[in-house]
């Protein structure tokens, strides 16, 4: 008979310092973990790095995962909130590079060309708020409702209520591309 490891016993042997556990349980978890990283950043380059600064934090916030949620759970909540603190420190990056003339125009420029080459959802999903773009994220990664408000602290009601502002900006998105 063959046993199954599961993502959680991974992450327990992960804890204890079991090296090859960590590197099952990354093996297993690093496309996903991409996924949601790109959805979140909403670009390739980005999610690369935010993935691999994750992946980099994972040994030593692995003591934070207590077997109350499924690993994936808990793994998204942590990319979640590795994404909202890269957002803070772009925008105070942003703020104090107000002024440095032509290369912060030129990279604001190699940004937007950036963005125009992405696909049409990745792009709207830019100009999301980001409380919208971060649920719409999880559940386009296939998280349910409960998952989603679970990872992002909040009901599963407002999980719902996220989707459809998220589908109004959308849609409002689309009709003025077509006019």
């Amino acid at each position: 008979m063959r046993m199954t490891v599961t993502d959680e016993d991974l992450a327990i042997a992960a804890q204890n310092g079991d090296e090859q556990a960590f590197s099952s349980l990354i093996a297993r978890q690093y496309d996903r973990l991409f996924r949601l990283c790109f959805r979140l950043t909403g670009a390739k380059a980005e999610a690369e790095d935010l993935t691999q600064d994750i992946c980099a934090a994972l040994p030593a916030k692995l003591a934070s995962y207590k077997q109350q949620s499924k690993v994936t759970t808990w793994l998204y909540r942590v990319a979640v909130n590795a994404a909202h603190d890269r957002r803070r420190k772009q925008a105070s990056h942003t703020r104090a590079a107000d002024g440095w003339g032509d290369w912060e125009v030129n990279r604001q420029a190699a940004i937007a060309e950036n963005a125009d080459r992405a696909d049409w959802l990745t792009t709207a999903m830019n100009a999301l708020p980001n409380d919208l773009r971060d649920t719409l994220a999880l559940v386009l990664d296939d998280m349910t409702h409960a998952e989603t408000a679970d990872i992002l602290g909040i009901s599963e009601g407002t999980v719902s209520w996220r989707l459809s502002e998220a589908r109004k900006h959308l849609k409002t998105l689309k009709e003025k591309e077509d006019v």
